[in-house]
């Protein structure tokens, strides 16, 4: 699937109807997510920490939000250390990657360490454990890696997002292209939200594509909000949607209030700072330029709302200031905007690494049936019988 993905845009081809009905059917397989991890306070500080670590890789979203998923269904069923939780979070990226990414891209283990030392992760990983590790998760998920997430559906949906007939404001739409580009814009920000809280866990991943979609339809304005093509498409209708875009819009309602209180705090402060300049500056040696940068594209953008990132960068670049250092120490951050921060605290360090050395995991079942699961990396589960999927770490 990954390998179909960075080769050609399968959405646009032939087989695309027959890949999504396939993908369609194997959610229906999908294990039932119950929310029964001891450690699920701790979800959206790992989720942050996969999202940076998978950007900093430069891996495509349907890898990172696999790694997610890979890591929410195995804290369901187990009751895990956070120091082992790292370590899991880290052989849940590196499988999807494997999965979903082309060899050449697959993180590499000096990679993997420089980047979590850098968020203050404190582990080193070494190619034994690593691998070791790779094993009892591909036992866990009976080696089927074919797990479907809404990113494997949101480019098939997109493709057919907007539409000749469409209007904007009640108007028809004079470049599709332009807002298309502004439709994937929207998409993977509310894709990116739902990776955020496990309760989107709920829907089906096709639903969660394809509320995505209706939702960057609402906030663009663009009628009807749901159309005969999307739902003959999607297999959805609007009843369906309802409850996943609800939540989502919630999501960006609270987003766009932050964002904008952020932003008029920042321009009080720098009213504040120029008045102070201004006074004690006996002469005014130059005028501000009246040129901006943006100004060349001012007519294309005013048609549309700016998308949620652009208005919120100016917020999440003063995050750092605001946020404390120890964000990735070991506590979770629940606030909506802890990936900023995760993102801020990645500055490359000069001190050596620390070295530790094997770790050994103590495993418990989660509630039904918690037996008690005692293993060493050196135990005989992990014994030379194994053939591994992929060495990356042997090149």
């Amino acid at each position: 699937m990954g390998r179909m993905r960075m080769e050609e845009q399968w959405w646009k081809g032939e087989l695309a109807a027959d890949i999504h009905q396939t993908l369609r059917m194997k959610e229906l397989k999908l294990p039932v997510y119950k929310a029964h991890s001891p450690q699920i306070g701790m979800r959206r500080y790992f989720t942050d920490l996969l999202t940076v670590l998978s950007s900093r890789c430069n891996l495509c979203p349907t890898a990172r939000h696999l790694a997610v998923y890979l890591l929410d269904l195995f804290m369901d069923h187990y009751d895990i250390t956070v120091k082992q939780l790292h370590v899991i979070s880290i052989a849940c990226l590196l499988l999807a990657s494997k999965f979903e990414e082309k060899e050449d891209r697959v993180p590499k283990l000096e990679q993997l360490n420089n980047l979590a030392y850098m968020c203050n992760v404190n582990v080193v990983l070494n190619k034994k454990d690593l691998l070791k590790m790779e094993l009892l998760l591909l036992e866990n998920f009976n080696w089927n890696l074919c797990l479907p997430t809404p990113a494997h559906y949101i480019d098939y949906y997109l493709f057919a997002s907007v539409g000749e007939k469409d209007l904007h404001n009640g108007w028809p739409i004079t470049s599709l292209t332009k807002v298309k580009a502004f439709m994937e814009k929207y998409a993977y920000y509310f894709l990116d939200f739902s990776v955020q809280d496990y309760a989107f866990l709920n829907f089906r991943p096709s639903l969660i594509a394809a509320a995505c979609v209706c939702a960057s339809r609402i906030c663009m304005q663009i009628s009807p909000s749901w159309t005969t093509q999307l739902q003959l498409l999607t297999c959805y209708s609007w009843e369906h949607l309802t409850q996943c875009i609800e939540m989502m819009l919630i999501y960006y309602e609270n987003d766009v209030k932050e964002a904008s209180k952020v932003k008029k705090q920042i321009t009080l402060q720098q009213q504040v700072v120029g008045s102070v300049n201004h006074q004690t500056t006996t002469q005014v040696l130059f005028q501000q330029s009246s040129y901006h940068p943006l100004a060349q594209h001012s007519t294309a953008l005013s048609q549309f709302q700016s998308p949620v990132q652009d208005l919120c960068s100016a917020y999440r670049d003063s995050l750092q200031a605001h946020r404390p250092s120890s964000l990735l120490s070991g506590s979770a951050s629940t606030s909506l905007h802890s990936y900023s921060a995760l993102q801020a605290s990645l500055q490359p360090s000069v001190q050596t690494l620390p070295i530790q050395g094997p770790i050994t995991m103590q495993v418990a079942i989660a509630t039904e049936p918690r037996h008690c699961i005692s293993m060493a990396y050196g135990s005989s589960y992990f014994s030379g019988h194994h053939t591994y999927t992929a060495r990356c770490f042997d090149r």
